[in-house]
């Protein structure tokens, strides 16, 4: 009987950093060759938090590639996409506020793409997430406000999908299509929402009616890219083929339709 050979174990190295790092997200690639990514950092002796273009190279330590692009508050979240051709990051901090900083691809400087978003939150945002193409945002929060912020014309256009006053609390956040995002948050709960029917969400899903528990917290949300677009609202509720991850252990995958409640 042939013996399956084993792969090899990853390597892992130390890339040391002289801060606090409060998320990291690999920057879209300008070439085959290249491998770069943004640091939101916090420099706790000067109480600077930034964002940071760091080149990662397997033979090199970690090398800073431009000059640090301060930020009014430390990270609570930390996405990155391909905008325009160029690389966009959206950052929101504990402060409430929301940044869309563009890349740029020859001396890999931070700027704003737009003026910040002021006054999302009550607080910082728990998750933001970028849609394929990066010109749309939303953001949760635990003070149950969930916001859409569209990068346009150099200026960001915000708009208030709901808000729970605190009754409600979102954790985690996932695009499936242009028009279509999920959300979940505390009591293991899981919320669709269609931007082209407003109010509220279209559907939602607790995950206690597996294992007939009402506690956790969902911290992640996963959609597969190939059924993003299959996405159908029906008596039912949408179909939405996902993984969702909470901090009891437990991991869901759902492929059958949503019950609408």
């Amino acid at each position: 009987m042939a013996v399956t050979q084993l792969p090899p174990s990853p390597e892992i190295r130390k890339l040391p950093l002289y801060k606090y790092v409060d998320g990291v997200r690999w920057l879209p690639p300008f070439s085959a060759l290249d491998r770069y990514a943004v640091i939101a950092s916090f420099d706790s002796d000067s109480d600077t938090p930034s964002l940071e273009v760091h080149s990662v190279s397997p033979s090199k330590a970690l090398a800073l590639a431009s000059a640090p692009a301060p930020l009014p508050s430390r990270v609570s979240s930390l996405k990155s996409v391909s905008f325009a051709q160029r690389p966009v990051v959206a950052a929101s901090t504990r402060a409430g506020s929301l940044h869309v900083m563009a890349v740029n691809p020859m001396d890999l400087s931070i700027e704003p793409a737009a003026a910040a978003a002021e006054g999302l939150h009550a607080g910082g945002a728990s998750c933001v997430d970028l849609a394929d193409g990066g010109g749309d945002c939303v953001s949760v929060g635990e003070d149950g406000r969930v916001n859409l912020v569209s990068l346009g014309e150099g200026r960001l256009r915000k708009a208030r999908v709901f808000d729970a006053n605190g009754l409600v609390s979102y954790t985690a956040a996932k695009w499936a299509s242009p028009s279509e995002f999920a959300t979940g948050g505390y009591g293991f709960s899981l919320h669709w929402w269609d931007r082209r029917t407003p109010g509220g969400p279209v559907s939602q899903f607790k995950c206690d009616r597996i294992q007939e528990k009402a506690s956790g917290i969902v911290h992640s949300i996963d959609i597969h890219p190939s059924r993003k677009h299959t996405c159908l609202v029906d008596h039912r509720g949408p179909y939405l083929p996902g993984i969702c991850g909470g901090n009891n252990s437990q991991l869901f995958y759902l492929e059958s339709g949503w019950v609408r409640e």
